[in-house]
């Protein structure tokens, strides 16, 4: 049934998913030390796997994915090529580089590197150094990428967490969440493929120093091919990653690990459990009507949503949950709606937790209805309104 809602209220339709499966594993059974984790299936974006996903952590120099996305999206946009020189500033050798006696690229005062130099040395390195020359390089200083950093992490959906620096300082104006950080990812592996690969480069030279990926998932054979590592003096560790096997992808993020072993000890059990016990299930293919959402001053009072590719999710082999879906959109939509127009998202929960959340669009196009139609529309939904808010009211 419809909860109706007015004024740009979420409105939402419940939906019970036709899909059972039989046996006894359940995500619930998988247990880590890690306070904050997730594991999330790249392809369906099914959560396997979550444990104080949405509380707030310390990135370290896991927000240097953010620092990387904003240089790949430069280059991608053609504003930025990876031969292009930036010069090391004094504020970046002294703040980020051999002298602050943090992860480097040991970048040298007055010098210069080009972009792609500066990326190995970002993302293989760490390098606090390389991370303040391209934040300079881009913006022309460290605070004015941070307010690029906020503004695309509002435009990517991370409404959680916030950021402070490019580099990983800790700060008070730097907390992320472990479900943000591995939505980041994802997109990071998707929008730029061409790029994605500096994540899981096994090494890098620069100035005579040799160094090794710090993503100790890169040498577990398990398939792990990128994203960073990161912690701060008071032990606390993290790490986003990915790993790939027999063409499914899956993303881990853990915060709040007390070692860099257990940090990467629990993040391999995570990948290696969720590769083991999930299977995938198909619940609508793409194009196929999901449910309606209503209109109003249309020709039609509703129109069917679609997903714009197939709705698949990853369940536990041998689970005994039935689904549940709910179809969640911002209302009234307003007639004449176009064929394809972005409506709402289907969120599918798996008992409490909520294991896919897919945009979806109309079906097709709804003109606008008769002067009569749209005056009854109008009445109704401001009568409508009006209850809702005495109802609101009296709670």
């Amino acid at each position: 049934m419809f909860e109706f809602a007015y004024r740009k209220v979420i409105a939402s339709l419940f939906l019970l998913v036709g899909v059972t499966i039989a046996g006894a594993v359940s995500a619930q059974q998988f247990q880590t030390s890690a306070p904050q984790a997730i594991l999330i299936d790249a392809a369906t974006n099914t959560v396997l796997f979550e444990k104080g996903a949405d509380e707030l952590a310390t990135p370290a120099s896991t927000v240097k994915i953010l620092t990387a996305e904003l240089v790949f999206r430069e280059l991608a946009e053609g504003r930025l090529k990876l031969t292009d020189q930036f010069p090391v500033s004094e504020y970046a050798w002294r703040n980020g580089g051999a002298p602050a006696g943090g992860s480097a690229m040991f970048l040298k005062v007055n010098s210069s590197a080009s972009v792609e130099d500066l990326l190995r040395g970002l993302l293989i390195d760490s390098g606090n150094d390389a991370a303040l020359v391209l934040a300079e390089g881009l913006a022309g200083s460290e605070e004015g990428f941070v307010v690029r950093m906020n503004k695309r992490a509002g435009e990517l959906g991370l409404t959680k967490s916030r950021f402070g620096n490019p580099w990983g300082k800790a700060s008070d104006d730097q907390k992320v969440t472990a479900r943000e950080m591995a939505r980041l990812a994802q997109h990071v592996i998707e929008t730029y493929p061409d790029y994605y690969k500096y994540f899981g480069e096994k090494e890098f030279t620069w100035n005579n120093i040799r160094q090794q990926n710090r993503n100790p998932l890169l040498t577990m054979s398990i398939g792990a091919d990128g994203l960073k590592t990161g912690n701060i003096e008071k032990g606390e560790f993290g790490l986003v990653g990915s790993a790939v096997q027999d063409g499914r992808r899956l993303i881990v993020a853990v915060y709040g690990a007390k070692t860099a072993k257990e940090r990467a000890e629990e993040a391999r059990k995570l990948l290696a459990w969720g590769f083991r016990n999930f299977e995938e299930r198909e619940l609508f293919k793409a194009g196929e009507a999901v449910g309606p959402a209503q209109v109003y001053g249309g020709a039609a009072g509703s129109v069917d949503l679609r997903a714009a590719k197939d709705v698949k999710v990853l369940l536990p082999r041998g689970a005994t949950e039935r689904l549940t879906g709910k179809i969640v959109y911002e209302g009234p939509v307003i007639a004449p709606v176009t064929e394809g127009q972005k409506i709402g998202r289907l969120e599918i929960k798996r008992g409490t937790s909520t294991v896919l959340e897919q945009p979806l669009e109309a079906r097709e196009a709804v003109a606008e209805g008769s002067l009569s139609r749209r005056a009854f529309d109008a009445v109704y939904e401001y009568a409508a309104a009006k209850i809702h808010e005495k109802l609101a009211a009296k709670k």
